[in-house]
Parts: C-alpha cells; sequence; structure tokens
C-alpha cells in the first residue's frame, strides 16, 4: 500500500500527516509506504512544524519538500490532498483512491510565536485523528 500526502508547499500539513503515518503504520503493524510532496514545494520544512511533531514524540527533522515528480506518484493507492490549491492542480491517479482534506495552512499563521504554535497545535491534531483512522482502517 502506497500513501501519498499532497499540499501547496510540503513544508507543514503533509510532512506532519507523513510523520504521522509512518508512526502509524509501524504501530498497528501496517505495510504501508508513505510519501509527501507539493504542488509548488517550499525551500524547508517548517520549524513550527518540527516543534509540535517533536511534542508528540516523532521527528520529521530529515524530511524535506518535495516535488510531485520526486515521488512514485502514479503508483499511489490512496492521495490525500491537504489544501484546496492541490486538490485543483494534482494529478489524477485513475487506479487511486483520492480523499480530500481541506485543513487551514498553519504556515500562514499570524500572532505571536506562542498563537502560531496553537494553530500549527490544532492543525496538527486534526491531522493526527485523520491519519490514525486512515491507517488503522487499512
Amino acid at each position: 500500500m502506497r500513501i501519498g500526502f499532497i499540499c501547496t508547499g510540503n513544508s507543514a500539513r503533509s510532512q506532519m500527516a507523513e510523520g504521522y503515518a509512518k508512526h502509524f503504520a509501524k504501530l498497528y503493524g501496517k505495510d504501508v509506504e508513505v510519501y509527501s510532496a507539493g504542488s509548488s514545494p517550499a525551500k524547508e520544512v517548517h520549524p513550527l512544524a518540527i516543534r509540535v511533531m517533536q511534542e508528540e514524540g516523532i521527528d520529521i527533522s530529515s524530511q524535506h519538500p518535495k516535488p510531485i515528480e520526486a515521488i512514485p506518484y502514479d503508483k499511489l493507492d490512496i492521495v490525500i490532498t491537504l489544501c484546496g490549491d492541490a486538490k485543483e492542480t494534482c494529478p489524477y491517479v485513475p487506479s487511486a483512491r483520492m480523499d480530500h482534506w481541506g485543513l487551514p495552512d498553519p504556515a500562514k499563521a499570524e500572532g505571536s510565536e506562542e498563537e502560531r504554535l496553537e494553530f500549527f497545535r490544532k492543525v496538527r491534531n486534526e491531522i493526527k485523528a485523520r491519519v490514525e483512522e486512515l491507517i488503522r482502517s487499512l
């Protein structure tokens, strides 16, 4: 089973989803290959995404943003877009189940560092719940 999480920058939402999917696949003994990519990848994984995932004991600091062409996109079994832009620009894979989880972009959060962290945590927790449900259902 191959799962791809796609968003625009591949710097926060899809990186967190990739981290959780790998974690839950191992936890539940699922044979899953997990990828993430962006339609317009950023230069680095957002530092606050790394920080809020570290709070969960999951290290995504070695992950990096990738373009869709850098993953085996045409061989994915499940493609999950995490933002409207990715949903619109994401190539269709006839053999894959295509899902859309429209989640707000925490990288665009404004305010103090604590307010931005709280927004990252809110999005992280939503991703965690959805990814765990997905992996458990496989």
